[in-house]
């Protein structure tokens, strides 16, 4: 009889160090969205890999940083709560940047919370040899016992190690999601998710952070009757400066998101796909706690 493992491993890390391209990686499909800027990953994604006795759950937790508002101080609890509640976790550090004060922040947290840690020093293919030697001396020195792999989450350098690692972390028992499955995260939550990447990835300074999409509606047509999927949706920002950006002139900016969002549905859906985006103010939307209830950031 063959003995199975599984578990969940939280990826904790600085903002913009990959963890969502490594979930999405190792995961083999793009279940958590990927962008340059800081916040960009506010819920915790599930990313479920799974091999023939070993299951592991990729939680992909927000950036950790200093709470500003009550949307990031609930991405803040986010994180102590699925770190907490996981079997193992995985520091994931920027080879580019270096050790810097937020990763020992993250490590001392980490050691304090028991959790049994590996660590991860990303973007190893873009340093050199002198700078690969420098980064994983400075994560062996922070304050943990965990062992070191570089890896690229970009080109999958090191990455099926570090993944056997994580298995081997793992506790004996039964697989806790079904065959094939790839993540938890309701379609609705998936669709809502791409088209914010899309609108962050072309606006800059505060826009991106400012940015929240609910989706009203995913209209799937008849079998065999040729119509496409129809998907309407609200983009959120929260001054009126803010929406001129995102709609852009004659409504070009809106227009280039809805192109871009679009093909990334097309794939996740699984079909054509006709856009309805509108885009609101909603002033203050990142302090409203009933709001960011509603919105399932807790």
């Amino acid at each position: 009889m063959t003995v199975t493992r599984s578990g969940f491993v939280a990826l904790a890390g600085r903002p913009n160090v990959g963890k969502s391209t490594f979930v999405n990686a190792v995961v083999g499909e793009k279940v958590a969205i990927v962008s340059e800027k800081p916040q960009t990953t506010r819920r915790a994604i599930r990313g479920v890999h799974q091999s023939e006795d070993v299951q592991l759950v990729l939680v992909d937790l927000p950036g950790v940083q200093r709470p500003r508002d009550a949307l990031t101080a609930r991405m803040a609890k986010r994180v102590q709560q699925e770190l907490e509640g996981a079997d193992a976790a995985l520091l994931m550090l920027n080879g580019e940047q270096g050790i810097g004060p937020g990763d020992r922040f993250i490590a001392r947290a980490l050691a304090g919370a028991g959790t049994a840690t590996t660590i991860a020093v990303n973007k190893i293919d873009r340093l050199s040899q002198g700078a690969l030697l420098e980064a994983l001396t400075g994560a062996a020195g922070l304050e943990l016992d965990a062992e070191v792999f570089p890896i690229s989450a970009r080109s999958g350098v090191g990455v099926a190690e570090l993944i056997a690692h994580l298995g081997g972390m793992l506790p004996e028992g039964p697989f806790m999601f079904e065959a094939q499955s790839t993540s938890d995260q309701p379609e609705e939550q998936l669709v809502a998710e791409l088209i914010r990447e899309a609108a962050i990835r072309r606006t800059f300074q505060e826009v991106p952070h400012a940015v929240e999409v609910v989706v009203e509606e995913i209209e799937r047509p008849r079998a065999g009757s040729g119509r496409a999927i129809v998907v309407r949706a609200l983009v959120w920002v929260e001054t009126s400066s803010q929406k001129r950006i995102l709609v852009g002139a004659k409504g070009e900016m809106i227009k280039a998101i809805g192109i871009a969002a679009r093909k990334e549905l097309e794939r996740a859906l699984g079909g054509h796909v006709h856009l309805e985006l509108s885009v609101r103010v909603r002033r203050d939307w990142r302090a409203d706690e009933s709001l960011l209830d509603r919105l399932g950031i807790s």
